[in-house]
């Protein structure tokens, strides 16, 4: 348990990243479940617009340090790749 105040304080400040994190993965998961989804059903427009959407959304995660950098570009390049692939 936390002794010193400044101790205290940085429990208080880890507490509410936390949540922020927390709030911000979800949501991303989210946006990339809505593409998987559109994907799923086979069309294109709904699965590239779905896309547009999310790919914002998780360069944001990364650029917060939510989720890695890497981690952010390959979700991208997969999920791009896929809606990609429904056109051929």
């Amino acid at each position: 348990m936390a002794n010193t105040t400044s101790a205290k304080k940085a429990t208080r400040k880890i507490a509410r990243r936390t949540a922020v994190n927390k709030a911000r993965r979800s949501r991303v998961r989210g946006f990339i479940r809505k593409v998987e989804e559109a994907i799923a059903s086979g069309d294109l427009a709904v699965a590239a617009e779905a896309l547009k959407v999310a790919q914002p959304e998780i360069q944001r995660a990364a650029s917060k340090g939510v989720i890695h950098s890497n981690t952010a570009s390959r979700k991208v390049s997969r999920l791009a790749a896929r809606v990609k692939a429904l056109s051929a």
